[in-house]
Formats: C-alpha cells, sequence, structure tokens
C-alpha cells in the first residue's frame, strides 16, 4: 500500500502550509483514480494517514501572527482611519487580504462601516433635497439593534435593496452606525440631540444613555430650555430633573438664552408655571413676548400685538404681573401693549386701592429657591492690629461633591462699629473667570456675615477646584473667621476648602475672610 504522511500541528503559525497541504491530497486521489480505472476490475487500495502532533515551545495568537503597524505620526490606529475615509462613503476598496491586517473581529467589522463593500442594504437617509445614501450589512445592523432584527429578519420582513429615513439626519445615522459596526461613541453638540433621537428610534440603549450623559455635562442656562423641551419627549426623566434644576437657579439667564425661543407651547407653560422659578417676574415677563415674537415666525404670521398676544393664549395669565415691582409694571408690562386697558386698570388698582379687584393673573409671588450657606470657621474674632484691607487680595479655593450654583459669599464686617464696604467677589476655575460683581454691603459692628451677591448665580461642577476671591475696601479693622475645617457638611453637600495661592491678605483654611458660601442645590 501507498502511505502518505499528514503533519499536524498545533502551532497556528503553519496552519497556511498544512491547509495547502490538505487541498493537494484530493487532487491526488483524483489522478490515481483515473489510472485505476482502465483496469476493470482493480479495487483502488485505500490511502493511509499518519497523525503526527509536532509540540512546539510557544503558541502564537493571531494578534501576535499579525500585528498591525502603527504610523509614526499619530497614535491613531489603522482602522479608525479607515472610519475617517469612510464617513465620506467613498467606498475605497480594502487591500487584497485585508482581514488578516486586523486581529480582532471588532476592527474587522469595522471596515464594512459606511462600505458598499458586500453590503446588502442600502438607506436614503435625510428629508428631501438633503438625503444621503448609506450602505449597510443586515447582519450587522441586526445584531446591534433590535428594531433592525425586526425589519431584515422579523416575521413582517420586508426584502427591500433600499430604505428611506426622512426623519433622522444622515449625520446622526452615521454616528449611529459608527457605534454598531465599530463600538465606538461619536458625539458633538452640534449632533447629538438628533443622535439620541436615532438611537431611540431603533432601539440602542447604551448609545442613548451616552448621548444621555453628553447632554447632561455640556447642560447650561444657554440650552437648559430647549434641553427640558428635547428630555420630555425622549422619555429621559433624569436629564429633565437635571434641565429643572439650572432653570430654577438659573433662571434669568435661561429666559434670556435664544434657545428659550426655540422652545414647543407645551415647555413654555410648564417654564412659566414654575413655582421654583428663581426669577424677577419683568423677566419672565418679557421672555414670555421675545418667544411670542419668534412663534408668529414660524406660523409665519405678522409682528403684531395682538398675534403675540394670539399664539400666547392663556399662557399669558401664567406670568405673575400682579407680583412685579410696580415700577416694572408701569415702566414695562403696562405700556407693552399686550394687556387690555380694562386688565392694566384692574392691575393698578390691584396694588393700590385697600378693594382689591378680581384678576385673572396669578397674584401669588412664586417661591423660589432658598439659598444654602456653607460656614467654614468655628469661631471669630477681632484684634486692634487685624484684619486690615489695603486691597489686597483674600482668597479660598473649594470643591463640591454634586452641582451646586454659587450666588454670592457671606463676608464679616466692621468689629469698630457700623461701617460701609465696598467688595469685588470674583469665582475662577483654573485661572477663568465664571462670574464677578462689585457691590456694597452695610455692616451693624457685629460678628454676623453680610451677603454679597454675583449678578447670576454660578454653575459649579462637582469635585474640581474652584477660587473663591475678594478685595474688599473700607473699614480696615474687621472680624476674621478661626478655626477653619477642611471639610463641611452642607445638607446633602460636601464642601472641601484648601488654601489658594492668589490669597495676599493671609485668608487661608484655618482663618481669614470668605467664612460663607452662599449657593442653591
Amino acid at each position: 500500500r501507498e502511505r502518505q504522511t499528514v503533519l499536524m500541528v498545533d502551532d497556528k503559525e503553519k496552519n497556511m502550509k498544512c491547509l495547502t497541504f490538505f487541498l493537494m491530497l484530493p487532487e491526488t486521489v483524483k489522478n490515481r483514480s483515473r489510472k485505476s480505472s482502465k483496469k476493470a476490475n482493480t479495487t483502488l487500495p485505500p490511502v493511509c494517514y499518519e497523525i503526527i502532533t509536532l509540540k512546539t515551545k510557544k503558541k502564537k495568537m493571531a494578534a501576535d501572527m499579525f500585528p498591525r503597524k502603527k504610523p509614526a505620526s499619530s497614535s491613531t490606529t489603522a482602522v479608525p482611519q479607515y472610519h475617517q475615509q469612510n464617513l465620506s462613503n467613498n467606498n475605497l476598496l480594502p487591500a487584497p487580504n485585508w482581514q488578516g491586517l486586523y486581529p480582532t473581529i471588532r476592527e474587522r467589522n469595522a471596515v464594512m462601516f459606511n462600505n458598499d463593500l458586500m453590503a446588502d442594504v442600502h438607506f436614503v437617509v435625510g428629508p428631501p433635497g438633503g438625503t444621503q445614501r448609506l450602505p449597510g450589512h443586515k447582519y450587522v445592523l441586526a445584531v446591534g439593534s433590535s428594531v433592525f432584527h425586526a425589519m431584515f429578519y422579523g416575521e413582517l420582513a420586508e426584502d427591500k435593496d433600499e430604505i428611506r429615513i426622512p426623519d433622522v439626519e444622515p449625520a446622526a445615522f452615521l454616528a449611529m452606525l459608527k457605534y454598531i459596526y465599530c463600538d465606538e461613541i461619536d458625539l458633538a453638540a452640534d449632533t447629538v440631540l438628533a443622535t439620541l433621537y436615532a438611537a431611540k428610534k431603533y432601539i440602542v440603549p447604551h448609545l442613548a444613555r451616552a448621548c444621555v450623559n453628553f447632554l447632561e455635562t455640556s447642560l447650561s442656562a444657554k440650552n437648559a430650555c430647549v434641553l427640558l423641551s428635547q428630555s420630555c419627549l425622549f422619555e429621559e426623566p433624569d436629564l429633565t430633573q437635571r434641565c429643572w434644576e439650572v432653570i430654577d437657579a438659573q433662571a434669568e439667564l435661561a429666559l434670556k438664552s435664544e434657545g428659550f425661543c426655540d422652545i414647543d407651547f407645551q415647555t413654555l407653560e410648564s417654564i412659566l408655571r414654575r413655582e421654583t422659578l428663581n426669577a424677577k417676574e419683568i423677566v419672565v415677563f418679557e421672555a414670555a413676548l421675545n418667544w411670542a415674537e419668534v412663534e408668529c415666525q414660524r406660523q409665519d404670521l405678522a409682528l403684531s400685538i395682538e398675534n403675540k398676544r394670539k399664539v400666547l393664549g392663556k399662557a399669558l395669565y401664567l406670568i405673575r404681573i400682579p407680583t412685579m415691582a410696580l415700577d416694572d409694571f408701569a415702566n414695562g408690562a403696562a405700556q407693552s401693549g399686550v394687556l387690555t386697558l380694562n386688565e392694566t386698570n384692574d392691575i393698578f388698582l390691584w396694588y393700590t386701592a385697600a378693594r382689591k379687584p378680581e384678576l385673572q393673573f396669578v397674584s401669588k409671588a412664586r417661591k423660589g429657591l432658598v439659598p444654602q450657606r456653607c460656614h467654614r470657621f468655628q469661631s471669630c474674632a477681632y484684634r486692634s492690629n487685624q484684619w486690615r484691607y489695603r486691597g489686597r487680595c483674600d482668597s479660598i479655593q473649594f470643591a463640591v461633591d454634586k452641582r451646586v450654583f454659587i450666588a454670592g459669599f457671606g463676608l464679616y464686617g466692621s468689629s469698630c462699629g457700623s461701617a460701609e464696604y465696598s467688595a469685588k467677589i470674583e469665582l475662577k476655575r483654573q485661572g477663568v473667570v465664571l462670574g464677578q460683581n462689585l457691590s456694597k454691603y452695610f455692616s451693624d459692628g457685629s460678628s454676623s456675615t453680610f451677603p454679597v451677591w454675583f449678578e447670576y448665580p454660578v454653575q459649579i461642577e462637582p469635585d474640581t477646584f474652584y477660587t473663591a476671591s475678594v478685595i474688599l475696601d473700607g473699614n480696615e479693622l474687621s472680624y476674621f473667621g478661626q478655626e477653619g475645617m477642611t471639610e463641611v457638611q452642607c445638607g446633602k453637600v460636601t464642601v472641601q476648602f484648601q488654601c489658594s495661592s492668589d490669597s495676599t491678605n493671609g485668608t487661608g483654611v484655618q482663618g481669614g475672610q470668605i467664612p460663607e458660601l452662599i449657593f442653591y442645590a
């Protein structure tokens, strides 16, 4: 009998050589069969295989066999570079045997992102006039989304080569595809809301959660009203609560922002109805008129007083006009033209008459927010030779474990009877000024603290140190704090203190000025 030996090795490095040998065996048998067929009654002798196992010193994995070469000029791997090429859908053909260039299934899968190679479906994404045709692979999409799975493999699956998606922006759809194909989350401020919509529509929960986290970290008074509207639409209660925290504490900034005019009517009503809105009512009134002006443009209505009142509807009566200061009403709301003559007369009577008329407007003032005070000293004192102010800076650094809004500082006053001080307060983060104000306060000679306020509350993020500073001008001798604490628990907020290099007048953790931080939480 003819004997052939097959070498079986456990070193994956030699797999290709063995495979070539295996492929040659059928051809050998075939040739032998042709020679043997000439003999009528000759039986083909069996082929005997002897299995020999060769042990190697070290097993090599795929990543060791095909290491990727990193470009010298950048730390970005070859696969993300390929992603970047595919973002424009230029469909560059990969190199021959490209599968061997990427050691992991994730990287090989990523090559297919936005690539026509082996694509079995295409999406026409975007509204008419702004569409983009994007390739897809049903298996990959179905693994990443239950909606795609039902679309391609469910009981009601339709075998379409092209699917139109007019309600999703192309950039957002690409961001979702990049997550499904590449396991990478690439979010931008101008597309994150659209990406969240796509992630919600196609039930990609981890991407949706990443979008919400991105929005929470970028939340500010400028975009809080718009995000509030979107968070209600997307049913994200945590994001909704975060938005309300910012709107309540920084209400005047939020109401004056451009984003406020972009909200829907239902969100407008909820804001005007808000009991804890920390703003003057004249600011609320002016913001509502600004929204009405933009709404007239959205509805293609002429910019008239009548149309402004028309688009506001019953929301006008949610503005608590009777709670305005009389000067604000007389110089503002009364002359706006939005109120009828009878409404204006009744509100004036409400201010002045003993017998007040009935009003359609809410006449009870908003509760607003109650500021909290974090006091960092256990005692205070005064001496004949200190504390003196000669244009020098008193400063302290602090950090919190929850997001808060610093409204101002509590400061000590004169220890030699009543006196007036001029105070320049400032709040910085890594040298960048976030808020400052120049104001005066009157001290009555006691050891109490006296509040000095910023124009608007300043948002403070957790786990980051900020610098609080004040330069005082007034009576040189004042009270000062002693027995300072490095950590203070104030309600649900923990505040840590440390010395600041900006302090040139002696204030530090153990003693000095700025005894209190006044904040909303």
